[in-house]
């Protein structure tokens, strides 16, 4: 019998079959789909800025050398501001005593390098293409049936198969969910002027919109629009979307120009009603699924991934079974609590600037200016969003 079977080969499924089989865990990964070989040529459009602490965890699995060798561009300074009220907040490296903020990672590429550290684990089977098509739990552990009639044992499935996950639901784990009628555009862009290793993000009235900057001089942009203007700007020309961008980021870049074909993603809230059940316990987007607007996403995947690694290595520590169920509670309890927190607080976030009215307008501004002006609640912020 296995010790882990990890459904979902993605960022957050990768690392934690790394995980679990650099502490010496048997670990079979099943995943439906070859991921295609990441080229730089050809940047992917999805992109993430990486938290300090995302960056630990993948040195921690050996796999950050081999990402940074291609491509992550550091990012040392965040700007954010309101398009309605005056006030700013700004992230600086320098002020915060860091070398940089995160870094800017393409998810192609982060799924190559961990598929290749994959490859050359001890104690990891890798199955794919391949899906669960059952599973069948009792007190010892979970049989997973694939689709070609086979199937495996183990003491732990873990469910880290995305938004929609099919783990969650063969488990009977509901969610919470929220639509925000909301898309997210994404693009590369050109602007007239450097965008020297910052983040840039603007509130604007129907979503922010951010910026990202990567290696080559471009940036990578996160809109975050209603469903019709979203199509809207998905459908229009070169020229005018370059127009467009120019303006919604208040020409602090200078002109903007499309840079990459565009694609949009629906935006929502999910909450899983439970992290562990029985012997299934979800990870990432399985578990929780956030807005966008922080770029928390990904690293909150990753912090439930270290939190995992960590115990099973306290456990290991003190002679204890690693998977043992209060364990894994406690690591359930306390993943869940800060990932509703994060999906509480992003919301409130998205509905204090989304929101229409004049007194709205008239905080948004001085409450972003307050936060930047006090070095305490500053550094707090980021600390909290960096994971340190």
């Amino acid at each position: 019998m296995l010790d882990a079977i990890v459904v979902g080969a993605g960022v957050v499924g990768a690392c934690a079959a790394l995980a679990l089989a650099r502490a010496g865990l048997r670990v079979a990964i099943i995943e439906a789909h070859e991921p295609p070989g990441w080229r730089a040529d050809t940047p992917d459009l999805r992109v993430y800025a990486l938290a300090p602490d995302g960056r630990a965890l993948l040195e921690r699995l050996g796999a950050w050398p081999a990402i940074a060798a291609a491509r992550a561009p550091a990012y040392r300074r965040m700007q954010v501001w309101d398009a309605i009220g005056p006030g700013e907040l700004v992230f600086d490296a320098d002020a915060l005593g860091r070398a940089e903020l995160g870094h800017i990672v393409e998810h192609g590429l982060l799924v190559d390098r961990l598929w290749a550290a994959l490859a050359t684990q001890p104690g990891v089977q890798r199955l794919c293409p391949a899906r669960a098509q059952a599973l069948v739990q009792d007190a010892d552990g979970v049989t997973v049936h694939l689709d070609d009639g086979s199937g495996l044992r183990a003491r732990l499935l873990l469910g880290a198969d995305g938004a929609d996950s099919r783990v969650a639901a063969l488990a009977g784990i509901g969610s919470d969910v929220r639509d925000y009628g909301q898309r997210g555009l994404v693009a590369y862009v050109r602007t007239g002027q450097p965008i020297a290793a910052t983040c840039w993000q603007r509130f604007l009235p129907d979503g922010p919109l951010a910026l990202l900057p990567c290696a080559d001089g471009r940036g990578s942009i996160v809109w975050s629009q209603p469903d019709a203007e979203a199509a809207r700007l998905l459908g229009v020309d070169a020229d005018a979307f370059g127009a467009e961008l120019t303006r919604a980021l208040d020409g602090r870049l200078g002109e903007c120009k499309l840079d990459s074909t565009r694609a949009a993603f629906p935006l929502r809230r999910s909450t899983a009603e439970a992290m562990f059940s029985g012997r299934v316990a979800l990870l990432g987007d399985a578990a929780h699924v956030v807005h966008p607007l922080a770029g928390q996403g990904v690293n909150l995947g990753l912090r439930d991934v270290a939190a995992l690694a960590d115990t099973v290595a306290d456990a290991q520590a003190a002679a204890r079974d690693p998977l043992g169920n209060e364990r894994l509670a406690r690591w359930a309890r306390a993943r869940r609590s800060e990932a509703m927190v994060a999906a509480r607080v992003f919301e409130a976030i998205h509905d204090a600037y989304t929101a229409r009215g004049l007194l709205p307008g008239l905080l948004r501004g001085p409450a972003l200016a307050l936060a930047g002006a006090l070095p305490p609640v500053n550094r707090l912020l980021w600390r909290r969003a960096a994971g340190v």
